[in-house]
């Protein structure tokens, strides 16, 4: 099938810049969205938005942590919640009192560190008026209680002083009983398989099916063959990467008394998927994009665009979005 011509434009403070180049739909890399602001609260909006393409628990100044927004006829769903989501949404152009899912694929805490202060900030910003409806693994329930207790005597008095609704009243949580489907509601289907990332057990992909689409998230994992049946001719695979050479280095960097580089190296290499490997599974998948995030390591200068886009399209024909912070694509 032949895809349609991408366009990347790069938003500046002072400028804006147009690329073209063949493969996806409307591809939009931006520092602020202040122009379609007004856009993104409309039913029409149909947009794919990484938030945060940084793999793993450290925090840099190049990517945010792993986050993305997925919105289908205006509703706005939220896939992992690491560090840094609430301001990349903002940035992004949309408002955070807007939010109407959240979608967990595993409990590491580079996925869920900011999930509580993502809700509240939705819900201290006042017009938070309907329950945000949460999917994700065991202990997500846990999770939000411990939140609403930890912000008890903050929550409590903004509740009588600012005359604030009840927030454990504004959110409902969900942890995955059945994959087949996780959720089914006007449209919209979202299927899930569980993913390779030891030490976990309950980690998840998740597919998401409206208007014709079908977008797929891969979570953190290895090289899973039961994604290639699961991501079969999906429009969009936004999928997590490594770099063979940079997780040596930073194996290396990481390791300490507790754990030798090798440990480290194998760890990465049982938890995660090379650029190659990748890019196997994307061409027997036969998807149309492959999106490429949750770069390991993602601060690693020494690894550029082209080498990860090179790495992949070893094995893949089909187009590679290297996915940055607030990188947008219109579907």
């Amino acid at each position: 099938m032949k895809l349609k011509t991408m366009s990347i434009s790069m938003t500046l403070a002072l400028g804006l810049a147009l690329t073209s180049m063949a493969g996806a739909e409307n591809v939009n890399t931006a520092a602020t969205h202040s122009v379609q602001a007004a856009q993104n609260t409309s039913a029409q909006d149909n947009r794919l938005v990484l938030l945060g393409t940084q793999g793993g628990p450290r925090v840099g100044v190049k990517r945010a942590n792993p986050a993305n927004l997925l919105v289908i006829n205006g509703k706005k769903f939220v896939v992992d919640a690491g560090y840094g989501v609430s301001v990349q949404m903002v940035k992004a152009g949309y408002r955070l009192q807007d939010l109407d899912y959240v979608f967990i694929t595993h409990m590491h805490s580079d996925h869920t560190l900011e999930y509580g202060n993502l809700f509240y900030n939705a819900w201290v910003t006042g017009g938070l008026k309907k329950p945000v409806q949460v999917y994700g693994p065991t202990g997500m329930k846990n999770m939000t209680e411990a939140y609403f207790k930890s912000n008890e005597i903050d929550i409590n008095t903004r509740m009588a002083d600012e005359d604030r609704a009840d927030p454990r009243k504004l959110i409902a949580v969900h942890e995955i009983q059945q994959l087949n489907p996780v959720f089914k509601q006007d449209g919209i289907k979202v299927t899930a398989i569980k993913s390779i990332h030891p030490p976990f057990d309950e980690t998840y992909s998740f597919k998401f099916e409206f208007n014709g689409k079908t977008v797929v998230f891969s979570g953190d994992s290895a090289y899973n063959e039961e994604m290639v049946k699961f991501a079969k001719g999906a429009d969009y695979l936004v999928h997590e990467v490594q770099y063979e050479d940079g997780i040596r280095r930073l194996a290396k960097k990481l390791a300490g008394d507790s754990q030798s580089a090798e440990q480290q190296y194998q760890h990465f290499k049982g938890s995660h998927t090379n650029t190659d490997e990748l890019g196997r599974l994307a061409q027997a998948a036969g998807v149309k994009n492959l999106v490429l995030t949750h770069y390991v390591p993602g601060d690693d200068p020494l690894i550029s665009d082209k080498m990860w886009e090179e790495g992949v399209k070893q094995f893949y024909t089909g187009n590679v979005v290297i996915g940055k912070d607030l990188t947008s694509i219109d579907l």
